[in-house]
């Protein structure tokens, strides 16, 4: 399996490690439930170096981004910022979500899943040749994320003495260099926070300077609790390459204006649009006891079955919750299968918990 600079550190922090998409990553370092609450009430971090830095370049970049991406990398002005935005295929399925960086006109930056890296760069240096563009995998970089409503004062103090002064004023979905580090304002917890880009030899030095100023280190079992109850979707699981944006609650992630911007997968996502949609992604919330899990049968009365894409426990609010795949015309009720009976579930609009509050 492939390791991040990292990883000696997670070992020598008895770390579990586990398997996630080829890479040996810490799942948790004792207790899941504790370090979900670590980054809810003070600061957590975590280890994301197997996700991929993506630099693109040239004169061409930005149409290059408008045909590649369904949202419009036009919106971003100013630089630094981001957006967020799926990478679609012909027919309108989910290649990968990813974050778009406007660097500056001929330079932007995008943060890829690892469990797509390579089908992700194969699509991207594919369609980038008729543009001319410069496609760069920045794999000499690693990447921790700080998160919690601590974070940013407590990494800030871990990554030097003008660094409040240098990244306090930077606003959410922002990214700025800082020496030797480009630091973006953006997360997967539903908390504030930020995802510092780390040169590889100095990322177990920054890591521990985080341990130093009592930043929590965190595994992918509570960045998966975390990213549901915050309502974010996990590729993979709430959509893929057979579902559209229409079909993941993913909507709002689509500039359909101007009309003559010709993205990949436009054409299959309009007609879809016109047809009416058939399913669509909601968040469930369990009546009573029990643990959601993937995949388990929806029923909603009168309508075609759903499923389960994302389950789990929740710690904050300390029962189930889910997101579901159901028919377009679910309304606020709907039982879950599990083992054999039938539990009443509540129908709700994402997200379930927002800066460490119950949004239900």
């Amino acid at each position: 399996m492939k390791e991040t600079p990292l990883h000696d550190l997670h070992v020598s922090l008895n770390a579990r490690m586990v398997d996630f998409g080829g890479w040996d990553m810490p799942i948790n370092y004792g207790s899941q439930i504790d370090e979900h609450h670590f980054i809810r009430q003070d600061a957590g971090m975590f280890d994301v170096s197997h996700m991929t830095i993506v630099d693109m370049k040239g004169d061409n970049v930005k149409a290059f981004l408008q045909k590649l991406l369904a949202n419009d990398v036009a919106k971003l002005k100013d630089a630094g910022k981001a957006l967020y935005s799926c990478m679609l295929n012909e027919e309108g399925g989910v290649i990968d979500d990813l974050i778009t960086y406007y660097i500056n006109d001929t330079f932007y930056r995008t943060v890829v899943n690892a469990s797509t890296r390579e089908k992700d760069l194969a699509w991207i240096n594919k369609q980038a040749e008729s543009f001319g563009v410069e496609v760069t995998e920045r794999d000499d970089y690693a990447m921790i994320a700080v998160q919690g409503p601590n974070a940013r004062a407590k990494a800030h103090k871990a990554l030097g003495d003008d660094a409040e002064e240098k990244l306090n004023d930077m606003a959410p979905f922002f990214i700025r260099d800082y020496n030797d580090l480009s630091v973006a304002r953006t997360g997967y917890t539903g908390e504030d926070g930020y995802e510092i880009m780390v040169p590889n030899k100095d990322a177990s030095a920054l890591w521990t300077r985080l341990l130093e100023e009592e930043v929590k280190p965190c595994g992918l079992g509570a960045r998966d609790t975390l990213r549901l109850e915050a309502g974010m979707n996990l590729y993979g699981s709430d959509m893929d390459e057979t579902i559209s944006p229409l079909e993941a609650g993913l909507n709002w992630t689509v500039a359909w204006k101007p009309e003559d911007r010709d993205f990949i997968g436009r054409a299959a996502i309009t007609k879809q649009k016109e047809a009416g949609v058939k399913n669509k992604l909601v968040g469930l919330v369990l009546a009573g006891k029990g643990v959601i899990r993937n995949h388990q049968k929806v029923i909603v009365e009168g309508f075609a079955d759903g499923e389960v894409t994302s389950g789990s426990f929740s710690p904050t609010l300390s029962q189930a919750i889910a997101f579901a795949r159901v028919p377009t015309e679910t309304g606020d009720k709907c039982k879950i299968e599990m083992r054999g009976k039938l539990l009443d579930a509540r129908v709700v609009k994402p997200p379930f918990v927002r800066n460490g509050k119950s949004c239900l």
